[in-house]
């Protein structure tokens, strides 16, 4: 017993020995570098009016380094944590005249007045000594692994006293890592590239690929809430009308990301995948997480440590990350400022406007976004949790205007392998290992806009085919991305407008747009309408859109017949007799006419379901939004994600075969968990409302499940 107190006192003493040292250390440097601006910047003054020794300048610089690491160290995390009821990007930005500020107060404490700057300068002054000392900081920590920990864990938001994480021989944790609208023909021609070389590191050895198929909706709503919470039934698109209710459903709003979760939940019987000490970050939805970050569907909720914007706190208490960002952020929207120039001097095709509030939202995604839930990823580690879902969306904000084989999609491909294998370097501090899983949400396909490709909206085709006037100037769609609803929620702009969410009956039909998923829905008509409802009432309606050489096929209720797929001259295909490769569906590929019968069922379903042309050939699609790069129905590469698994864990299907859909993902990745921890999610019977509706066929066949721990690579 005395011997065991005696190894914990030493302990503890060699703790605060290099806890005392690093400050020691930190101090100096961060004195030299106040000392070498003050001899740069002319209104930077460490010396009284008569001028002073090199060693009194030098004690002058110590108080002023001093006295600005202590208030960063006590003053800025109660700032910022005040500064959470502001707009986030707003205190991103306020990072500079916060440091600034405090480096004047430093000054000013200064005995005798020798300090003083201009306000500008002091700006400049603090965030290189912030920069300077993080990275002395980190450098020093590095070197000790328990300092490391303690420093990164703080990301995480586990406090002092929280439960003590896994120790040595623990079983594996899971990072599951989204790569938001990577198709994966894309992935693998970035690796083959050379753009993602941690990647191709991992393929080449210890991960394997395969392909998915997503559902009819294929977009981030629909497979985030099928991959997370095992049911996107009932999610026919991006953006859809309820008839029942009056509204209109976005997946990008708080509000509706909530009650699709919410809805999820009571189908299934489960909270979600990582519901045993779990992690959820960046994310539509929480999963049944405990700990979340940027998660929109709680983005609106108030109360201890479940606001989705504690995540901010976490990241920006440091003010290195704070002003480190900021700059970048700034950076980005000058990059994508003089990419967009670029683009129209070339004279590129397509090509859709990148103006008003896009740079700020594109570098939210590829800046802000991507650093706080990397870092909150990289904390997550250190604390040993067991299951982390992180969504980084940077690739796919860019592709929806650059195009997902654009040279500045490209780039955004390096950075976020450098973030991968940032987050792989962490994971070998972990106090256990740790197995990544990258996957996709969806691809984007390629491809003009229908409005620019046949100079009108759908939702001008549709009113001429109804015989209602048609505006002379045309409303574009909003982009669906999922970085704008988070953006939105984030510098506390209202994400729902109240005309848009309730539009008003008899207003004409309500035309809404999913990537090149178009909905028809006749609010002033309580039910689904059938076809010969519509033909009554709009004779031409049908007829001029699958003859529209923009429009692949539609789907409509059909009173004699069920539901049925209209297609160009005549073709007409029953629901229940649709086979791939064949009829109004042949050009759309393997597991078309199976995800067209499951969206039929759902209840919320609109009266016509709008799907645009696909050419095999070139592999394009025409968007109803403006987006060139787009996703969010059936045609080419934005039906095909990917998995990139450990060989470690069994593959996702037996035989080569890939999972068809977002439920079946689901099942994978909670198996995958199983293997690991032991169940994450209850293993019971289903409820009776999951068993009415049977998971949705398999090309391959079933897959088996693995008994027992499946080994770490590492052994």
């Amino acid at each position: 017993m005395g011997e065991r107190l005696t190894v914990v006192v030493e302990g503890r003493w060699r703790r605060a020995v290099g806890a005392l040292l690093r400050i020691v250390v930190v101090w100096v440097v961060s004195t030299l570098t106040l000392l070498a601006l003050a001899g740069l910047l002319p209104d930077v003054e460490l010396q009284s009016d008569d001028g002073d020794s090199i060693t009194r300048t030098a004690v002058t610089a110590a108080w002023g380094a001093g006295a600005f690491g202590l208030l960063s160290a006590l003053v800025w995390p109660l700032a910022v944590r005040a500064l959470l009821l502001v707009p986030a990007l707003v205190l991103g930005l306020l990072a500079f005249f916060l440091n600034g500020s405090l480096l004047l107060v430093a000054l000013w404490l200064i005995p005798d007045g020798r300090g003083e700057a201009d306000p500008r300068d002091a700006v400049v002054v603090a965030a290189v000594m912030s920069a300077v000392a993080s990275a002395t900081s980190t450098a020093l920590a590095v070197r000790d692994d328990g300092a490391y920990r303690r420093r990164l864990r703080r990301l995480a938001g586990r406090r002092r006293g929280a439960p003590a994480g896994p120790g040595p021989g623990s079983p594996p944790g899971i990072v599951f890592l989204q790569l938001d609208g990577v198709g994966h023909r894309v992935l693998r021609d970035a690796v083959a590239e050379g753009l993602m070389p941690t990647v191709a590191a991992w393929l080449g050895s210890t991960h394997r690929l395969t392909p998915w198929y997503t559902d009819w909706s294929s977009q981030t709503g629909a497979s985030q809430l099928g991959i997370l919470h095992g049911s996107s039934h009932d999610v026919p698109a991006f953006r859809w009308y309820e008839k029942d209710t009056g509204r209109l459903m976005v997946c990008n709003r708080p509000a509706a990301a909530a009650e699709l979760q919410r809805r999820a939940v009571e189908r299934t019987g489960h909270d979600g995948l990582l519901t045993q000490d779990g992690a959820s970050r960046g994310n539509l939805f929480g999963g049944g997480a405990g700990q979340l970050a940027l998660v929109l569907s709680v983005s609106a909720r108030r109360g201890h440590r479940t606001r989705s914007r504690a995540g901010y706190f976490a990241y920006f208490r440091d003010p290195a990350n704070a002003v480190r960002t900021a700059i970048s952020y700034v950076a980005e929207v000058c990059r994508e400022t003089g990419q967009s120039t670029r683009a129209r001097l070339r004279g590129d095709t397509p090509r859709v406007g990148r103006g008003g509030l896009y740079p700020f939202i594109r570098a939210f995604a590829t800046v802000v976004e991507r650093d706080v839930v990397v870092a909150a990823v990289m904390g997550d580690m250190l604390s040993g949790r067991t299951a982390v879902y992180a969504d980084l969306v940077a690739y796919d904000e860019v592709a929806h205007h650059s195009g997902p084989h654009s040279r500045d999609a490209a780039k955004v491909l390096e950075r976020l392998d450098r973030s991968i294998a940032l987050m792989a370097k962490v994971a070998e501090h972990a106090p256990r290992p740790y197995r990544f899983v990258l996957l996709s949400d969806h691809g984007q396909s390629p491809g003009e806009t229908f409005e620019s490709a046949y100079g009108l909206t759908l939702r001008d085709l549709v009113r001429a085919g109804c015989g209602l006037p048609v505006p002379r100037r045309a409303r574009h769609t909003r982009s669906g991305a999922e970085a704008r609803g988070a953006l939105r929620s984030a510098v506390h702009l209202p994400v729902e407008d109240d005309r848009e969410e309730r539009p008003p009956r008899g207003s004409g039909p309500i035309v809404l747009a999913s990537g090149n998923l178009g909905l028809v829905s006749f609010p002033d008509v309580p039910y689904r309408m059938s076809r010969e409802e519509i033909e009554r009432r709009h004779p031409g309606l049908l007829r001029t859109l699958a003859d529209h050489p923009g429009i692949g096929f539609l789907l409509v209720r059909s009173e004699a017949h069920g539901s049925v797929v209209l297609g160009a001259g005549g073709q007409e295909t029953p629901v229940d007799e649709l086979t791939d490769g064949e009829g109004p569906i042949a050009v759309y590929g393997p597991g078309a006419a199976d995800a067209i019968r499951r969206t039929d069922s759902f209840p919320h379903v609109a009266d016509l379901m709008v799907n645009s042309m696909y050419d095999p050939a070139t592999g394009r699609v025409h968007a109803f939004e403006e987006q060139i790069g787009s996703h969010g129905g059936l045609g080419g590469e934005q039906s095909h994600a990917f998995l990139l698994s450990p060989l470690s864990l069994s593959a996702p299907v037996a035989n080569g075969g890939r999972p068809a859909g977002a439920e079946e993902v689901h099942r994978v990745l909670g198996r995958w968990l199983r293997e690991s921890q032991g169940p994450q999610v209850p293993l019971g019977p289903a409820p009776a409302a999951v068993q009415e509706c049977p998971p949705r066929p398999r090309p391959e066949g079933a897959f088996p499940v693995a008994d027992g721990l499946a080994p770490d690579k590492s052994g």
